[in-house]
């Protein structure tokens, strides 16, 4: 019989052999470029606050939830705060889950049904493809941001047709047509789907309301872990489509609800979001900086108006190399390597905050020049 512990062994070594080999360090000192705490809401004094009045409002509510929202774990203040999240989007409705991963993998596992169609872009979310796979969906990737593939996927849809996006990717940090996504989309008869995880905060409300499209989008994900600094996610759509979910999303029916510490979280970062607008400029202005700080006499830099700017490095080694010099002059950027990326298109992801200044953004950019310069 074989042994499951060679089996183990066998597959990390291969990993770092092919060093690509992943472990877990706790935090550090040096300065935050590779957090996705966008505004600095994960770290704010004034949210800390915000979150422990909210929480000493209510001195009955419990430290857990104490079950699933479908036996125990449900309160009037999770439906009222669902609503609010929801009207401050412009959606009919929104159903709350644990997180993005249990949002995605609830959402495409439950709706696509077989005989249906998804039609993903090809730099989706692993918890969109975990989902998708896990539905009875008929399956298919288009190239990144390509009109022309995704209309061919779409000429051989059958059933039902979902066409999923991101409106900023985690990975590159660019932005789709979304415009021209959408009436392709709408002209074959689909519904379009967007993750908005890593949108929210860089726009208030995200680029689906940025742009004015949310009465047209089928539906949209907004994680709370990104620049709203706590933890969990909402699915925004219809009334019937939060009903839908109510009742066959398996991630949201056999999963213990959120504590109230959590709810009382996300409640206080969205009231502190809607005073936020000197931060939102401040985190454009950063990103530009930063933009105008790398030369532009090579084409490493990914097109990116985000807060996520990826440098090309080609190989996992010249990542990590490239991560580690940065590391030693003490800002923390992170290689993001094969197979999390396309082999060959490893990289070093640098995330830009608000609260980054001048000087410390003026070392990241005279650090990755000098970088380059050693390729």
């Amino acid at each position: 019989m074989a042994s499951s512990e060679k089996y183990m062994q066998s597959k990390l070594d291969e990993r770092k052999v092919q060093g690509n080999y992943r472990t877990l360090r706790p935090e550090g000192s040096m300065v935050d470029f590779c957090s996705n705490d966008y505004l600095g809401f994960a770290r704010s004094p004034v949210l800390k606050d915000n979150i422990r009045r909210e929480t000493e409002s209510y001195p009955q509510s419990f430290n857990g939830a104490t079950g699933s929202r479908l036996i125990s774990g449900n309160s009037a203040y999770t439906e009222e705060l669902e609503a609010q999240i929801a009207a401050f989007h412009q959606a009919e409705a929104g159903l709350m889950f644990n997180s993005g991963y249990d949002a995605n993998v609830g959402l495409f596992s439950s709706l696509p049904q077989k005989g249906d169609t998804i039609i993903c872009d090809e730099l989706v979310h692993a918890s969109i493809i975990d989902g998708a796979r896990l539905s009875y969906a008929n399956r298919y990737t288009f190239r990144h941001n390509d009109l022309e593939s995704l209309e061919g996927k779409l000429k051989n849809a059958k059933g039902i047709c979902y066409v999923v996006i991101e409106s900023v990717y985690s990975m590159d940090g660019d932005t789709p047509p979304i415009a021209e996504i959408l009436q392709l989309t709408q002209q074959y008869g689909g519904h379009l789907i967007v993750d908005e995880a890593h949108a929210v905060g860089l726009y208030p409300a995200g680029l689906i309301n940025h742009l004015n499209l949310q009465d047209k989008v089928f539906t949209r994900l907004v994680t709370f872990s990104k620049a709203l600094g706590c933890h969990g996610a909402i699915v925004l759509g219809s009334d019937l489509l939060r009903e839908y979910l109510i009742n066959f999303a398996r991630s949201f029916i056999y999963t213990t609800a959120a504590p109230f510490h959590q709810l009382a979280a996300i409640k206080a970062a969205y009231n502190l979001l809607k005073t936020s607008s000197a931060d939102i400029e401040q985190l454009h202005a950063n990103i530009m900086f930063f933009k105008r700080g790398i030369e532009q006499s090579h084409d490493r830099l990914l097109q990116s108006n985000s807060a996520i700017q990826c440098i090309i490095l080609n190989s996992n080694e010249r990542a990590k190399r490239a991560a580690a010099q940065l590391q030693y002059v003490g800002l923390d950027v992170r290689a993001i390597l094969s197979p999390t990326v396309a082999q060959g298109s490893e990289r070093i992801r640098i995330c830009i905050h608000a609260y980054n200044t001048a000087e410390e953004i003026g070392l990241l950019t005279s650090t990755i020049n000098n970088i380059i310069h050693e390729i």
